[in-house]
Protein backbone atom coordinates (compact mmCIF):
# COMPACT_ATOMS: atom_id res chain seq x y z
CA UNK A 1 0.00 0.00 0.00
CA UNK A 2 1.10 3.90 -0.31
CA UNK A 3 2.81 5.39 2.39
CA UNK A 4 -0.31 7.44 3.41
CA UNK A 5 -2.11 4.38 4.13
CA UNK A 6 0.00 2.88 5.81
CA UNK A 7 0.23 5.56 8.07
CA UNK A 8 -3.19 5.50 9.10
CA UNK A 9 -3.34 1.66 9.85
CA UNK A 10 -0.37 2.68 12.35
CA UNK A 11 -2.41 5.13 14.19
CA UNK A 12 -5.32 2.61 13.59
CA UNK A 13 -3.80 -0.16 15.43
CA UNK A 14 -2.55 2.07 18.19
CA UNK A 15 -6.07 2.77 18.70
CA UNK A 16 -6.92 -0.80 18.76
CA UNK A 17 -4.45 -1.21 21.61
CA UNK A 18 -6.61 0.97 23.94
CA UNK A 19 -8.20 -3.00 24.31
CA UNK A 20 -5.40 -4.08 26.29
CA UNK A 21 -5.70 -3.52 29.67
CA UNK A 22 -2.27 -3.44 30.22
CA UNK A 23 -1.67 -0.39 27.70
CA UNK A 24 -4.92 1.41 28.59
CA UNK A 25 -4.39 1.38 32.00
CA UNK A 26 -1.09 3.27 31.69
CA UNK A 27 -0.86 6.67 29.46
CA UNK A 28 2.88 6.41 28.93
CA UNK A 29 2.71 2.85 27.87
CA UNK A 30 0.09 4.19 25.36
CA UNK A 31 1.97 6.74 24.10
CA UNK A 32 4.63 4.68 23.57
CA UNK A 33 2.87 1.68 21.79
CA UNK A 34 1.19 4.42 19.47
CA UNK A 35 4.30 5.91 18.47
CA UNK A 36 6.05 2.04 18.19
CA UNK A 37 3.19 1.32 15.66
CA UNK A 38 3.32 3.83 13.85
CA UNK A 39 6.89 3.34 13.25
CA UNK A 40 6.16 -0.19 12.97
CA UNK A 41 3.69 0.43 10.27
CA UNK A 42 6.21 2.16 8.28
CA UNK A 43 9.51 0.01 9.20
CA UNK A 44 8.99 -2.56 5.84
CA UNK A 45 9.45 0.24 3.86
CA UNK A 46 12.36 1.82 4.87
CA UNK A 47 14.25 0.30 1.69
CA UNK A 48 12.59 3.10 0.02
CA UNK A 49 15.80 4.91 0.58
CA UNK A 50 17.66 2.93 -2.03
CA UNK A 51 16.18 4.82 -4.61
CA UNK A 52 19.17 7.41 -3.29
CA UNK A 53 21.23 4.96 -4.59
CA UNK A 54 19.71 4.20 -8.38
CA UNK A 55 16.44 2.36 -9.32
CA UNK A 56 17.79 -0.72 -10.04
CA UNK A 57 19.31 -1.37 -6.79
CA UNK A 58 15.63 0.03 -5.27
CA UNK A 59 13.39 -2.31 -7.59
CA UNK A 60 15.45 -5.40 -7.38
CA UNK A 61 15.50 -4.89 -3.36
CA UNK A 62 12.31 -2.94 -2.67
CA UNK A 63 9.72 -5.09 -0.86
CA UNK A 64 11.93 -7.96 -0.41
CA UNK A 65 14.27 -8.54 2.22
CA UNK A 66 12.66 -5.84 4.31
CA UNK A 67 9.23 -7.81 3.88
CA UNK A 68 10.55 -11.18 4.14
CA UNK A 69 10.02 -13.39 7.09
CA UNK A 70 12.93 -12.40 9.02
CA UNK A 71 12.65 -8.61 8.74
CA UNK A 72 8.95 -8.87 10.18
CA UNK A 73 10.23 -10.90 13.49
CA UNK A 74 13.40 -8.27 13.38
CA UNK A 75 11.71 -5.03 12.98
CA UNK A 76 9.43 -5.56 15.94
CA UNK A 77 12.68 -6.36 18.37
CA UNK A 78 14.46 -3.24 17.36
CA UNK A 79 11.82 -0.74 17.46
CA UNK A 80 10.05 -2.56 20.65
CA UNK A 81 13.82 -2.49 22.09
CA UNK A 82 14.05 1.51 21.47
CA UNK A 83 11.10 2.39 22.81
CA UNK A 84 11.36 0.10 25.86
CA UNK A 85 15.15 2.01 26.19
CA UNK A 86 13.13 5.15 27.42
CA UNK A 87 10.22 3.74 29.68
CA UNK A 88 11.20 0.13 30.86
CA UNK A 89 8.00 0.19 33.40
CA UNK A 90 5.67 -0.67 30.17
CA UNK A 91 5.30 -4.62 29.47
CA UNK A 92 7.98 -5.08 26.96
CA UNK A 93 5.80 -8.79 25.46
CA UNK A 94 3.09 -6.06 24.75
CA UNK A 95 5.05 -3.80 23.46
CA UNK A 96 6.32 -6.37 21.24
CA UNK A 97 2.69 -7.54 20.40
CA UNK A 98 1.37 -4.19 19.02
CA UNK A 99 4.28 -3.56 17.14
CA UNK A 100 4.32 -7.21 15.52
CA UNK A 101 0.78 -6.65 14.47
CA UNK A 102 1.69 -3.15 12.96
CA UNK A 103 5.00 -4.79 11.00
CA UNK A 104 2.98 -7.79 10.07
CA UNK A 105 -0.63 -6.06 8.63
CA UNK A 106 2.19 -3.79 6.69
CA UNK A 107 3.50 -6.72 4.83
CA UNK A 108 0.39 -8.67 4.93
CA UNK A 109 -1.89 -5.67 3.12
CA UNK A 110 1.12 -5.43 0.44
CA UNK A 111 0.36 -8.69 -0.78
CA UNK A 112 -3.03 -7.57 -1.88
CA UNK A 113 -1.39 -5.70 -4.57
CA UNK A 114 -0.29 -6.39 -7.92
CA UNK A 115 3.30 -5.26 -7.15
CA UNK A 116 3.23 -8.15 -4.37
CA UNK A 117 6.14 -8.66 -1.93
CA UNK A 118 8.72 -11.42 -1.30
CA UNK A 119 6.88 -11.98 2.50
CA UNK A 120 7.96 -15.84 2.07
CA UNK A 121 11.65 -15.15 1.41
CA UNK A 122 14.27 -16.71 2.24
CA UNK A 123 12.32 -19.60 2.10
CA UNK A 124 10.88 -18.43 -1.41
CA UNK A 125 11.63 -15.67 -3.13
CA UNK A 126 9.06 -15.94 -5.29
CA UNK A 127 6.43 -12.58 -5.52
CA UNK A 128 3.36 -12.70 -4.06
CA UNK A 129 1.20 -10.49 -5.88
CA UNK A 130 -2.21 -11.01 -5.56
CA UNK A 131 -3.57 -8.24 -7.49
CA UNK A 132 -6.66 -7.70 -5.16
CA UNK A 133 -6.12 -3.98 -3.88
CA UNK A 134 -5.25 -0.80 -5.54
CA UNK A 135 -1.74 0.72 -4.27
CA UNK A 136 -3.94 3.59 -2.79
CA UNK A 137 -7.72 2.71 -2.19
CA UNK A 138 -10.14 5.13 -1.35
CA UNK A 139 -12.42 3.04 0.68
CA UNK A 140 -9.36 2.05 3.42
CA UNK A 141 -7.95 5.24 3.57
CA UNK A 142 -11.17 7.29 4.36
CA UNK A 143 -12.33 4.03 6.17
CA UNK A 144 -9.74 5.24 9.14
CA UNK A 145 -10.48 8.76 8.83
CA UNK A 146 -14.20 8.08 9.68
CA UNK A 147 -12.38 5.83 12.35
CA UNK A 148 -10.70 9.15 13.56
CA UNK A 149 -13.23 11.22 13.57
CA UNK A 150 -15.22 9.36 15.15
CA UNK A 151 -12.57 8.82 17.86
CA UNK A 152 -12.50 12.87 18.21
CA UNK A 153 -15.89 12.96 19.07
CA UNK A 154 -15.71 10.74 22.31
CA UNK A 155 -16.46 7.16 21.14
CA UNK A 156 -13.74 4.32 22.43
CA UNK A 157 -10.80 4.04 19.83
CA UNK A 158 -10.96 0.05 20.59
CA UNK A 159 -14.76 -0.67 19.95
CA UNK A 160 -14.16 1.80 16.70
CA UNK A 161 -11.32 0.50 15.32
CA UNK A 162 -12.34 -3.04 15.91
CA UNK A 163 -15.51 -2.06 14.01
CA UNK A 164 -13.44 -0.45 11.05
CA UNK A 165 -11.42 -3.74 10.53
CA UNK A 166 -14.20 -5.97 10.79
CA UNK A 167 -15.78 -4.16 7.96
CA UNK A 168 -12.92 -4.33 6.24
CA UNK A 169 -11.90 -7.68 6.45
CA UNK A 170 -15.68 -8.33 4.58
CA UNK A 171 -14.33 -5.44 2.26
CA UNK A 172 -11.07 -7.58 1.50
CA UNK A 173 -13.33 -10.87 0.54
CA UNK A 174 -15.40 -9.10 -1.30
CA UNK A 175 -12.98 -7.47 -3.13
CA UNK A 176 -10.89 -10.73 -3.82
CA UNK A 177 -14.23 -12.35 -4.95
CA UNK A 178 -14.80 -9.87 -7.48
CA UNK A 179 -11.20 -10.54 -8.71
CA UNK A 180 -11.95 -14.13 -8.86
CA UNK A 181 -14.91 -13.56 -10.96
CA UNK A 182 -12.68 -11.47 -13.68
CA UNK A 183 -10.70 -14.41 -13.49
CA UNK A 184 -12.57 -16.92 -14.27
CA UNK A 185 -14.33 -15.28 -17.12
CA UNK A 186 -10.92 -14.49 -18.60
CA UNK A 187 -9.86 -18.53 -18.42
CA UNK A 188 -13.58 -18.84 -20.42
CA UNK A 189 -12.52 -17.23 -22.95
CA UNK A 190 -8.92 -18.60 -22.94
CA UNK A 191 -9.15 -22.11 -21.34
CA UNK A 192 -5.78 -22.63 -23.01
CA UNK A 193 -3.99 -19.59 -21.14
CA UNK A 194 -1.06 -20.82 -18.92
CA UNK A 195 -0.89 -17.35 -16.64
CA UNK A 196 -3.01 -14.37 -15.76
CA UNK A 197 -1.60 -11.59 -15.11
CA UNK A 198 -3.99 -8.85 -13.02
CA UNK A 199 -3.59 -5.50 -11.56
CA UNK A 200 -6.65 -3.70 -9.62
CA UNK A 201 -7.72 -0.09 -10.69
CA UNK A 202 -8.72 2.87 -8.29
CA UNK A 203 -12.52 2.20 -9.80
CA UNK A 204 -13.83 -1.18 -7.95
CA UNK A 205 -14.97 -2.98 -10.94
CA UNK A 206 -11.56 -1.92 -13.64
CA UNK A 207 -9.00 -4.52 -13.44
CA UNK A 208 -5.74 -4.70 -15.85
CA UNK A 209 -5.28 -8.26 -17.04
CA UNK A 210 -2.72 -9.99 -19.22
CA UNK A 211 -3.52 -13.36 -20.59
CA UNK A 212 -0.64 -15.83 -21.45
CA UNK A 213 -1.07 -18.56 -23.90
CA UNK A 214 1.31 -20.63 -25.23
CA UNK A 215 1.81 -18.07 -28.81
CA UNK A 216 0.17 -14.79 -27.26
CA UNK A 217 -0.06 -12.58 -24.83
CA UNK A 218 -3.14 -10.72 -24.74
CA UNK A 219 -3.20 -7.05 -22.50
CA UNK A 220 -6.62 -6.90 -21.50
CA UNK A 221 -9.22 -5.23 -19.22
CA UNK A 222 -12.24 -6.17 -17.41
CA UNK A 223 -14.59 -2.80 -17.27
CA UNK A 224 -17.83 -3.16 -15.45
CA UNK A 225 -17.38 -6.92 -15.96
CA UNK A 226 -16.86 -6.90 -19.74
CA UNK A 227 -13.58 -8.01 -20.78
CA UNK A 228 -11.87 -6.04 -23.92
CA UNK A 229 -8.82 -6.31 -25.57
CA UNK A 230 -6.36 -3.70 -26.01
CA UNK A 231 -3.41 -5.23 -27.95
CA UNK A 232 -1.92 -9.05 -28.54
CA UNK A 233 1.61 -9.41 -28.91
CA UNK A 234 3.41 -12.87 -29.27
CA UNK A 235 4.71 -14.94 -26.75
CA UNK A 236 8.41 -15.11 -27.32
CA UNK A 237 10.90 -16.01 -24.97
CA UNK A 238 13.97 -14.55 -24.46
CA UNK A 239 16.25 -16.17 -27.48
CA UNK A 240 19.83 -16.87 -26.91
CA UNK A 241 21.22 -13.89 -29.28
CA UNK A 242 24.88 -12.06 -28.86
CA UNK A 243 22.80 -8.82 -28.25
CA UNK A 244 20.26 -9.73 -25.86
CA UNK A 245 22.96 -11.99 -23.98
CA UNK A 246 25.31 -8.55 -23.75
CA UNK A 247 22.39 -6.35 -22.73
CA UNK A 248 21.43 -9.36 -19.91
CA UNK A 249 24.36 -8.07 -18.25
CA UNK A 250 23.76 -4.64 -17.56
CA UNK A 251 22.72 -4.27 -13.78
CA UNK A 252 19.08 -2.22 -14.81
CA UNK A 253 17.73 -5.03 -17.02
CA UNK A 254 18.72 -7.90 -14.83
CA UNK A 255 16.25 -6.01 -12.19
CA UNK A 256 13.79 -5.55 -13.91
CA UNK A 257 13.73 -8.87 -14.97
CA UNK A 258 14.12 -9.94 -11.11
CA UNK A 259 10.72 -7.90 -10.81
CA UNK A 260 8.74 -8.18 -13.79
CA UNK A 261 6.40 -11.67 -14.74
CA UNK A 262 5.50 -10.52 -17.78
CA UNK A 263 6.78 -8.66 -20.74
CA UNK A 264 7.23 -7.89 -24.54
CA UNK A 265 11.04 -7.33 -25.72
CA UNK A 266 12.32 -5.40 -28.42
CA UNK A 267 15.70 -5.18 -30.29
CA UNK A 268 16.49 -2.40 -32.48
CA UNK A 269 19.52 -1.46 -34.75
CA UNK A 270 20.60 1.89 -33.99
CA UNK A 271 23.40 4.13 -36.65
CA UNK A 272 25.69 3.59 -33.46
CA UNK A 273 24.84 0.40 -32.33
CA UNK A 274 21.88 -1.98 -30.64
CA UNK A 275 18.93 -0.75 -28.58
CA UNK A 276 17.14 -3.79 -26.50
CA UNK A 277 13.70 -2.67 -24.55
CA UNK A 278 11.74 -4.69 -22.28
CA UNK A 279 8.24 -3.67 -21.46
CA UNK A 280 6.62 -4.77 -18.58
CA UNK A 281 2.88 -5.37 -19.61
CA UNK A 282 1.29 -5.35 -16.60
CA UNK A 283 0.95 -1.17 -16.22
CA UNK A 284 -1.05 0.44 -19.12
CA UNK A 285 -1.74 4.24 -18.65
CA UNK A 286 -3.41 6.09 -21.41
CA UNK A 287 -2.32 3.37 -24.29
CA UNK A 288 1.66 3.54 -22.85
CA UNK A 289 3.57 1.21 -20.69
CA UNK A 290 5.36 3.28 -18.31
CA UNK A 291 7.59 0.48 -16.25
CA UNK A 292 10.51 -0.37 -18.65
CA UNK A 293 14.06 -1.56 -19.23
CA UNK A 294 16.37 -0.10 -22.14
CA UNK A 295 20.14 -1.01 -22.43
CA UNK A 296 21.76 1.04 -25.58
CA UNK A 297 25.14 -0.80 -26.68
CA UNK A 298 27.11 0.63 -29.41
CA UNK A 299 28.50 -2.21 -32.18
CA UNK A 300 30.99 -3.96 -29.96
CA UNK A 301 27.88 -4.30 -27.56
CA UNK A 302 29.40 -2.23 -24.94
CA UNK A 303 26.44 -0.84 -22.89
CA UNK A 304 26.82 3.07 -23.04
CA UNK A 305 23.74 3.91 -21.08
CA UNK A 306 20.76 2.19 -19.66
CA UNK A 307 17.54 2.98 -17.68
CA UNK A 308 14.76 0.91 -15.83
CA UNK A 309 11.71 2.44 -14.00
CA UNK A 310 8.49 4.15 -14.17
CA UNK A 311 8.46 6.85 -17.58
CA UNK A 312 5.27 8.22 -19.12
CA UNK A 313 6.54 9.94 -22.33
CA UNK A 314 8.93 8.95 -24.46
CA UNK A 315 10.59 12.13 -24.36
CA UNK A 316 11.15 11.88 -20.59
CA UNK A 317 12.87 7.88 -21.20
CA UNK A 318 15.45 9.82 -23.77
CA UNK A 319 16.35 12.46 -21.19
CA UNK A 320 16.81 9.87 -18.42
CA UNK A 321 18.96 7.78 -21.22
CA UNK A 322 21.12 11.10 -21.77
CA UNK A 323 21.66 11.04 -18.24
CA UNK A 324 23.06 7.48 -18.02
CA UNK A 325 25.43 8.00 -21.35
CA UNK A 326 28.96 7.10 -19.93
CA UNK A 327 32.20 7.09 -21.31
CA UNK A 328 33.89 3.70 -22.90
Amino acid sequence: MDTATHVVMGVGIGGLATMDPVIAENPAALQTVMAAVIIGSQAPDFDTILKLKNNAVYIRYHRGPTHSVPAVLTWPLLISGFFYMFNPEISFLHLWLWTFLAVFLHVFVDIFNAYGTQALSPFNKKWIGLGVINIFDPFIFFAHIFGFIAWSYGLDPGWTFLAVYAVLIIYYIWRYRVRNNVLRKAAHFHPDATHFFISPTYNWKNFHLVVRTKEKLHVTESKNKVLRYLESYPFEPIPSDPVINAALDDRNLSSFLSFSPTYRWLVTELEDGWEVKFIDLRYRSKGFYPFVAVVRMNKELVPYTSYTGWVFSTETLEKKLKQGERLL
